[in-house]
C-alpha cells in the first residue's frame, strides 16, 4: 500500500468515525429538544432579581441563631429585672399548726403564720445588674457573628455561581462561533474548495463546544442549587446579577476593634469576669428575713397567746460549690482573653491579604482585558484571511480557541475582582451590600 492510498484509508476511517459521533449528539440533541424536563425548582422559588443583599437576608432568616434571637433578647431582659427586684429571690409563706389532738387531747393548740424574706448579700445584687447587662450585650454581639458567618457562606455560594455564569456565557459564546466556521467549512467543502477532513474537523471542534456548554451548564445548576439550600430561592440563569461589585470598603470606618468576631469575644469576657465576680459575691447562700405571728394555748379553758417572732436565717459558707464556681469564671475569662488576641491578630493578617489580593486582581484585570481586546482583533484577522484561503483550518480553529479562551479569562477577572472586594469587605466585617 503506497503512501497516498494509506492517507485515504485514514481520511475515511476518520470521516466514518467523526461523522458517526457528530450524527449520535445531533440525535441527542434533539431528543432533548423534543422532550424538554420540567424545571427542578423542588418547591422552591426561582426569582430573577434577587441581588447579594437580599439572598443574604433570606439565607440569614432561616439561621437558627436568627429565630431563636427574639426569645433570647426576652430571657435577657427578665434576667435584668430579676436583678433589679428587691429580693434575690421570691418571699416564702410558712404556715404551721400544733396540736395534742391524738394523744392528749386536752385542747393544747399552737398556730403560725410567717413570712421569709431573701436578702442580697453585700454586693450581689450590683454585680448580679452587671452580670445581666453584659449577658444582653453578649446576646447582640453573638447575633452579629453570626451574621457575619452567614455572609461569608453567602457570598462563597454567589461568587461561585457568578463563576459558573461567565463559564456557561462564554462557551456559548464559543459554541455560536464555532458553528459559523463549520457552517462556512461545510459551504466551501460542497462546493470543492476544501477538503471533507476540513469539515470533519470543523465539525470535531463543534462536538468538543457542545460538550464544554454541556459541563458549563452542570456546573452552574450545581451553584444554583447551593444559593438555593442557603436561602431557599435562588436567581434565574440569566437577568440576575448584572450588578456584581459591592462597594469598596472605606477602611477608615471599619475599625478593627469594632470587628463582629473581636465584639463576640469581649462579650463573652466580659460575661466571665461578670461572672467571677458575682461567684466571689456568692460565698453562702442568701439570709432570710423571717417575720411571723404565733397564736397558741395550753388547754380548752386557757386564752390564746398571741407572739410576734422576727429572726434572721444565716446559712453556712458555700465552701467548695462556691470556690468551683468562682474557678470556672476564672477560667473561662483567661480563655476568652487569649482567643481575643490570637482572632486579632488573624484578622490583622486576613485584612491585609484581603487588601493585596484586591490589588491583584485590579492588575490581572488590565492585563486580561488587554490581552481579550488582541485576540478578538487577531480573530477578526484569521478570519477575514481563512475566508480569502490564505490560512488553514487548524490555525483559523486554533485562533478562534485562543480568542474564546482569553474572552473567558477577561469576563472570569472581572468576577474575580468583585469577589476580591467583596473578601476583602468580609474581612473588615462589613455585610453584604
Amino acid at each position: 500500500m503506497n503512501g497516498r492510498t494509506r492517507t485515504k484509508t485514514w481520511l475515511l476511517r476518520f470521516g466514518v468515525a467523526a461523522a458517526s459521533a457528530v450524527c449520535g449528539m445531533a440525535v441527542q440533541a434533539q431528543t432533548a429538544t423534543a422532550t424538554p424536563a420540567p424545571p427542578a425548582t423542588g418547591g422552591m422559588a426561582v426569582a430573577s432579581t434577587l441581588n447579594l443583599r437580599q439572598v443574604f437576608d433570606a439565607a440569614w432568616a432561616r439561621q437558627p441563631e436568627a429565630m431563636a434571637l427574639q426569645s433570647r433578647r426576652e430571657a435577657a431582659r427578665a434576667q435584668q429585672s430579676a436583678a433589679q427586684a428587691w429580693t434575690p429571690e421570691p418571699a416564702a409563706l410558712e404556715v404551721s399548726n400544733k396540736t395534742d389532738r391524738l394523744n392528749r387531747n386536752e385542747g393544747a393548740r399552737e398556730f403560725e403564720v410567717g413570712v421569709a424574706v431573701p436578702l442580697w448579700l453585700p454586693g450581689e445584687r450590683g454585680n448580679s445588674v452587671a452580670l445581666a447587662d453584659a449577658e444582653g450585650a453578649a446576646i447582640e454581639s453573638r447575633a452579629t457573628a453570626a451574621q457575619l458567618r452567614v455572609a461569608a457562606t453567602v457570598r462563597d455560594a454567589w461568587w461561585q455561581w457568578q463563576r459558573a455564569r461567565i463559564e456557561v456565557g462564554t462557551a456559548r459564546d464559543q459554541l455560536k462561533n464555532t458553528r459559523l466556521i463549520a457552517a462556512d467549512v461545510a459551504r466551501r467543502a460542497k462546493a470543492g474548495d476544501l477538503a471533507r477532513a476540513d469539515q470533519h474537523q470543523a465539525d470535531g471542534a463543534v462536538a468538543s463546544a457542545e460538550a464544554s456548554v454541556a459541563q458549563a451548564e452542570a456546573g452552574l445548576a450545581a451553584a444554583r442549587q447551593h444559593l438555593r439550600a442557603l436561602a431557599g430561592a435562588a436567581p434565574a440563569s440569566s437577568g440576575a446579577g448584572d450588578a456584581l461589585a459591592e462597594p469598596a470598603p472605606d477602611t477608615a470606618a471599619a475599625e478593627l476593634e469594632s470587628h463582629a468576631a473581636l465584639q463576640e469575644l469581649k462579650a463573652r469576657a466580659a460575661v466571665a469576669e461578670r461572672t467571677a465576680a458575682l461567684a466571689a459575691t456568692q460565698s453562702r447562700a442568701n439570709l432570710e428575713l423571717i417575720l411571723a405571728t404565733t397564736s397558741d394555748r395550753g388547754t380548752y379553758d386557757e386564752a390564746s397567746r398571741q407572739t410576734i417572732t422576727l429572726a434572721v436565717r444565716i446559712p453556712f459558707g458555700g465552701g467548695p460549690r462556691s470556690e468551683a464556681r468562682s474557678a470556672n469564671a476564672r477560667a473561662e475569662a483567661t480563655e476568652v482573653q487569649a482567643q481575643l488576641a490570637l482572632e486579632r491578630e488573624r484578622l490583622t493578617a486576613e485584612r491585609e491579604a484581603a487588601r493585596v489580593r484586591v490589588d491583584a486582581s485590579r492588575i490581572q484585570l488590565g492585563a486580561a482585558e488587554r490581552r481579550a481586546q488582541l485576540a478578538r482583533e487577531s480573530r477578526g484577522f484569521f478570519d477575514k484571511s481563512f475566508r480569502l484561503g490564505e490560512t488553514d483550518l487548524p490555525t483559523r480553529l486554533r485562533i478562534e480557541a485562543e480568542a474564546a479562551e482569553a474572552d473567558r479569562q477577561a469576563a472570569r477577572t472581572r468576577i474575580e475582582l468583585s469577589a476580591a472586594i467583596s473578601a476583602w469587605r468580609q474581612a473588615l466585617g462589613l455585610l453584604p451590600q
